[in-house]
């Protein structure tokens, strides 16, 4: 087996074997999918975190070395900045889309004190674009996929570096991609069927978010030596992505249930997925 098909091979089992493993969450019932999702979007939270923290940034890190420090930081706060951008674009969208709560309040509003004229009518296109639950639950959704899509690329191309060095370091390393990747993605499907998407749709989307890492894998090929410079400014746009979903969308969520149960169990699962994101990026390395 020659060093391409190697890659191709590894990079497409890679997706598939991870997001089969993660979507038997689909296999379950509705009412059980009901109770475990938001158990696992705490978990996910965890895993979020953990991958940007542990994996992606001292990795990205590593490879820039302290003089290349602040430019790093640069593109981390660029990412930041383009998902806020991002997800202001999909709420605005969905706000249009659907029908929007506030929008709804505002509309009944102005129509019930006409005698007021302009001052409702201002109130009401103030209001307008205000988001719904749901709705910040479906941008976080297609953001997730969005930053999967990345990250996986970036496997590709790590999977790519690897074989490229030596055939069996590659299988090796795609092994250990594998096995980090299936708790992420068992997040990542927990908060696509959150945000409301149907399990066949968070299914194909996922799996199509996940075989981007065949794309990298292939470019990585043929152009790493381009690429490589550029490598770790994107690390730390993915890590971005992460941080971003995890602290402004999943986080909010989870602080709307503050007993003591239900919050020493999102304290439980976030650490988990830490954890198990840490000691698959240790056994990695």
């Amino acid at each position: 087996m020659n060093t391409l098909t190697g890659i191709i091979l590894f990079t497409a089992l890679g997706g598939v074997l991870s997001i089969l493993a993660a979507s038997s969450l689909l296999l379950l019932s509705g009412k059980s999918r009901l109770a475990l999702v938001p158990h696992l979007v705490s978990f996910a939270t965890g895993a979020l975190l953990g991958a940007a923290f542990l994996g992606l940034l001292p990795d990205a890190l590593a490879m820039v070395g302290p003089e290349n420090f602040h430019n790093l930081g640069l593109s981390i706060i660029i990412g930041i900045f383009t998902f806020f951008i991002l997800e202001k674009t999909v709420l605005w969208r969905h706000c249009h889309n659907d029908h929007c709560e506030a929008h709804a309040i505002g509309h009944n509003h102005a129509h019930t004190h006409d005698d007021h004229g302009d001052f409702h009518q201002h109130e009401h296109e103030q209001n307008h674009f205000e988001p719904t639950e749901e709705q910040r639950k479906a941008a976080s959704g297609s953001l997730i996929l969005l930053g999967d899509a990345v990250h996986n690329f970036l496997d590709g191309i790590l999977i790519a570096a690897a074989f490229l060095t030596d055939f069996h370091l590659g299988v090796v390393t795609a092994m250990a991609v594998i096995a980090h990747e299936i708790p992420q993605e068992i997040g990542d499907v927990a908060i696509l069927l959150n945000s409301g998407m149907s399990r066949k749709k968070a299914f194909y989307t996922n799996l199509l978010a996940s075989l981007t890492s065949v794309v990298g894998g292939v470019l990585g090929y043929f152009a790493l030596q381009n690429l490589e410079p550029f490598l770790p400014y994107v690390l730390g746009f993915a890590a971005s992505s992460f941080i971003y979903i995890a602290v402004a969308d999943l986080i909010p969520g989870l602080h709307r249930k503050v007993d003591a149960k239900n919050s020493v169990t999102q304290i439980v699962l976030i650490a988990l997925g830490i954890l198990v994101v840490y000691l698959s990026h240790s056994n990695l390395h």
